[in-house]
């Protein structure tokens, strides 16, 4: 395992300015946790988190920035680095959103519609940009998951294996929300194809399913899984993020 440990990412998910969850990135299941995410950033920061990840929800949808209020008051709140996804489609809006202080911008859709977009912003920007592919079935999805393409996830982790990108960040769209495990298989499957590290996303429901990613990346020789986004878990309270972090850091 990395010497480091796996780095928790608590999950800030942005719609019409509050803070949510959904269920499998369904707009019209959503579970609204704070209306004040710039108070959410400090409690996570509060709490020991080193990084935040956040996503502009209805940005995913819109193909650009829509909830640019909430995440100017995540950044004005929060000293710690902040990952930015949702709605990020050109080179301008990487620019302003790292100018704005964000530490990572994250690019999903564009990565499977304009990968040459994608390698031109890792070489401009090294270290700042992830690439976040959500699977359906093991297929990618784009456009706030509302459309699955025929590509599949570890091909187009591939395509980027030389472009210089920070981390891929996999989600298990089928399980995202649903308290009921990581997709340990396909994450690892993925982790082994590629150098690029891998961020693990969708489905934690208890510190177990923590401790079985720490344990599965182990015995895959798994140095490659940086982190682990959590999200419902952590706001319903299922997750410690003491527990958490003491266990991951181990």
């Amino acid at each position: 395992m990395r010497a480091a440990g796996l780095t928790l990412y608590p999950a800030i998910d942005l719609k019409d300015g509050a803070c949510v969850r959904l269920r499998r990135g369904v707009m019209d299941d959503a579970t609204v946790y704070s209306n004040d995410p710039g108070a959410q950033a400090r409690a996570w920061e509060a709490a020991g988190c080193r990084w935040l990840h956040v996503v502009d929800l209805n940005g995913a949808f819109a193909g650009r920035p829509v909830n640019a209020a909430a995440v100017a008051a995540i950044l004005a709140a929060a000293t710690i680095p902040v990952q930015l996804g949702g709605g990020i489609r050109d080179r301008a809006g990487i620019e302003r959103w790292l100018a704005a202080g964000i530490s990572r911008v994250i690019l999903g859709s564009i990565a499977a519609k304009n990968p040459a977009l994608v390698r031109e912003a890792c070489r401009a920007f090294p270290g700042q940009i992830a690439i976040g592919i959500d699977a359906r079935d093991g297929l990618v999805a784009t456009e706030g998951w509302a459309e699955t393409s025929s590509l599949g996830a570890i091909e187009l982790a591939q395509k980027f294996e030389d472009a210089g990108a920070a981390a891929i960040i996999f989600t298990d769209i089928g399980r995202d929300g649903m308290l009921g495990g990581l997709n340990l298989e396909q994450t690892l499957a993925l982790a082994a194809k590629i150098s690029t590290p891998v961020i693990a996303s969708g489905g934690v429901g208890s510190l177990a399913d923590l401790v079985a990613l720490k344990n599965a990346a182990g015995r895959a020789g798994g140095g490659k899984i940086e982190g682990v986004i959590v999200g419902r878990a952590l706001y319903d309270g299922r997750v410690d993020p003491a527990e958490a972090l003491a266990l991951l850091a181990r």
